[in-house]
């Protein structure tokens, strides 16, 4: 059966998330050299999670004063 195109979300997995899997974790890890391949997979250290925040885009001043001049 399938789902009705209302009831879907659209931006399911967009937003960020606070918790990373254990795949994820070890990734990051092994990244900065604190995890090592043979090393337990449990009882690993914190890894931080980043947010990313969008910030508004601006509207050029070049853009306004090109409408200003024609009107």
């Amino acid at each position: 059966m399938t789902m009705d195109k209302s009831l879907k979300r659209r931006a399911s997995l967009v937003r960020a998330r606070s918790v990373l899997t254990r795949a994820e974790r070890l990734e990051r890890l092994k990244q900065t050299d604190r995890w090592h391949e043979g090393d337990s997979p449990f009882g690993l250290p914190k890894v931080r999670v980043f947010k990313l925040v969008m910030k508004k885009k601006k509207k050029k001043k070049k853009e306004e004063e090109g409408e200003e001049k024609s009107d």
